[in-house]
């Protein structure tokens, strides 16, 4: 069931997420597909309906500070970026707090949890009639292409999000950035929105690159967002069966932004290799994105979908 967002529609999804069940919502990141997050059974379900290894770690969204310190040890620095950040797409992975309520299939068996407070108002809504922590993985199947559209959270899951809530297209279309806060560090374990330099100048700490070997948070996987076809990286033009996805000079069947805005390209990325993905195209080819600011976000998720599966 696919419903607009508006009063009854939260209520309805809140009291499902209170029977344990899903509920898929939007975010400001992706849609994200919502659980229990003080629910072992509840958040096995989203391990079930998204095909994801366990080992894997899941996202849990608060409605407050208050809520978070129930959840998490904050050091100094977490305070620091959360005043900065928060809400909005900033998942700071922080310390589990002892006696917290969370499932431990949540943090997969580490001492860590993942925390975000999410800016788009049908999350927050939805926290709060939920009166509780929400576990919310991006609302597609494991490791593909991350849902942008309550169209493309039907698409790769079907019945299993019993409930959609259609909040229209999410306005940064790439996942939040995750850093691991630590007292005299930040590790950055998936680049986002929140850029690098954003990080060091808030928290006033070094930002050390994360270590994929090791599965902390989301989004490390070394494949990851992966269409359901090849995609070639750095096309300047399209072979043989193959759908181009341009960027700036680059033309081809779709662009993620003619003009070259890297904001505009970020919040186009999913939704044109959903296109990509649906085409008659035996292959998908993108064009080359400049690797700084916004742009290594992005090309994060590129690599990764494009990486050996």
């Amino acid at each position: 069931m696919i419903l607009p967002i508006d009063d009854a529609a939260i209520a309805r999804a809140a009291a499902l997420i209170r029977a344990g069940q899903l509920v898929a919502v939007p975010t400001e990141t992706v849609y994200g597909l919502a659980a229990d997050a003080t629910s072992g059974e509840a958040v096995a379900g989203i391990y079930a309906a998204k095909g994801r290894p366990s080992f894997n770690p899941l996202i849990v969204h608060v409605a407050s500070m208050a809520q978070a310190e129930t959840l998490a040890e904050l050091p100094p620095a977490a305070y620091r970026l959360a005043e900065a950040f928060w809400p909005g797409p900033l998942t700071m992975v922080l310390p589990l707090r002892t006696g917290s309520p969370v499932s431990a299939l949540v943090t997969a068996g580490l001492p860590t949890l993942a925390l975000r407070m999410p800016a788009h108002p049908a999350m927050q809504a939805l926290i709060a009639a939920a009166e509780r922590p929400l576990a919310a993985p991006s609302a597609n199947a494991s490791g593909k292409i991350s849902a942008t559209r309550a169209g493309h959270v039907a698409a790769s899951l079907g019945t299993r999000a019993p409930l959609i809530l259609d909040g229209g297209p999410t306005r940064h279309g790439l996942e939040s950035t995750i850093a691991a806060v630590e007292d005299h560090r930040l590790r950055l374990l998936r680049p986002g929105p929140i850029a690098t330099g954003q990080l060091a100048e808030i928290s006033g700490l070094p930002v050390l690159a994360g270590d994929d070997d090791r599965i902390e948070a989301p989004g490390q996987m070394s494949s990851h967002y992966a269409p359901g076809k090849p995609l070639r990286l750095g096309a300047t033009h399209a072979r043989d069966g193959e759908w181009l996805i341009g960027f700036g000079p680059v033309a081809g069947d779709d662009s993620l932004s003619p003009s070259g805005d890297m904001v505009e390209a970020a919040a186009r990325l999913f939704e044109a290799l959903h296109r990509a993905d649906a085409s008659d195209s035996a292959a998908i080819a993108i064009a080359p994105v400049p690797d700084d600011g916004l742009g290594v976000a992005i090309n994060d998720r590129l690599r990764r979908a494009a990486a050996p599966r």
